[in-house]
């Protein structure tokens, strides 16, 4: 049997390919997969065919945040149904190194992750997946929720990582798509206020819209200033710096109030920032980082469920699967309006 399949042929370059429909391991489920969201790391691959050491070789499949409805299942799993909707962990990992062992599972070097380099990703009809990694979806959150539940888990990771907390007041500093879900992660978690800083003022809007307590445009306001005044002079106890840039990364650093803590999450370009470390010392600040998560499904799934994250809220715009070089060209190029596109790959499974 043979299922359609969306293959990076080259740089910016995407076609329809028709492969075999995988065939489920014993420990294993076939997703018919319904939603996939198209992600920054994404449109990395798809501009220039690399993320740092990661390169792509065409051919090469691209997507890694997919939702979809389980339509066979392994001999050995028990967990999950025929019918089942599931959100899919994109990342299986070896269980037993060091990192796997103390829980830290998303450290594992022998992780085998969707669309990162040489492992395909699941811009196709089906997939087969580790059944363990695929989180059954209540009725009340959909397929296309299911899917954004990874993104959603990055912004979760963040806030877990600074420590966020009620009382806190918190500036995410960027507002696309991991800062809006950071943004929405902070607010479930219990932080008094949260401010959003971004240049492109649509970003901002959709902020507001889903929940920020302030936003700065930094083209026209000096957004350290405007934080000092909002904080009394202090500044902020939670910084959360998902745009990946020098400046607001220094921002970052100027705006956080002493013994503040940094949580940094967006990639530069060029995987280096000269930064105020002699400020940073003098204020004695904390910087973590994040890579992916660790044991947030669950907690990301339950989160939406429950009405505390409107994930809905971030999607912008959905994409028919055979629109995908389309789909992948704009969210490349028009980025001031696409905060967070979506790819349909096939009809929603009715509950």
């Amino acid at each position: 049997m043979k299922m359609k399949t969306a293959v990076m042929t080259d740089i910016q370059k995407v076609e329809i390919q028709e492969r075999e429909i995988p065939v489920p391991k014993e420990n294993e489920v076939l997703v018919k997969v319904e939603y996939v969201g198209i992600c920054g790391s994404d449109l990395h691959y798809y501009e220039s065919g690399r993320i740092g050491d990661f390169i792509v070789k065409p051919p090469f499949v691209l997507g890694h945040e997919a939702g979809g409805t389980v339509v066979e299942v392994g001999a050995n799993v028990k967990n999950l149904k025929v019918g089942d909707r599931v959100a899919m962990e994109p990342g299986k990992t070896c269980g037993t190194c060091e990192f796997c062992k103390q829980g830290k599972y998303n450290l594992c070097k022998d992780v085998v992750f969707f669309a990162t380099p040489p492992v395909d990703g699941v811009f196709q009809e089906y997939v087969a997946h580790e059944a363990n990694l695929c989180f059954k979806l209540p009725g009340s959150v959909s397929t296309m929720e299911g899917a954004l539940i990874e993104p959603l888990a990055v912004g979760f990771h963040a806030a877990n990582q600074g420590g966020a907390h009620a009382g806190q007041t918190a500036v995410v500093m960027g507002a696309g798509c991991i800062g809006l879900v950071s943004m929405m992660a902070l607010k479930a978690e219990g932080v008094s206020r949260v401010y959003v800083v971004d240049i492109m003022q649509k970003r901002l809007d959709k902020a507001l819209e889903l929940g920020a307590d302030g936003v700065i445009n930094s083209r026209e306001k000096d957004a350290v200033q405007t934080i000092l005044d909002l904080t009394d002079g202090l500044g902020c106890d939670l910084v959360i710096e998902t745009a990946g840039t020098e400046i607001t990364t220094r921002q970052a650093i100027e705006m956080a109030q002493k013994g503040a803590n940094i949580v940094l999450v967006g990639y530069s370009k060029s995987g280096e920032m000269t930064l105020p470390m002699s400020l940073a010392l003098d204020k004695e600040l904390t910087f973590k980082t994040v890579f992916r998560y660790r044991h947030i499904y669950p907690m990301a799934i339950d989160a939406v469920a429950s009405g505390k994250i409107n994930l809905k809220g971030i999607v912008t715009n959905i994409f028919d699967f055979d629109d995908i070089q389309n789909a992948m060209d704009k969210s490349m190029s028009d980025k001031a309006n696409i905060v967070k596109a979506v790819v349909k790959i096939a009809e929603e499974t009715k509950v």
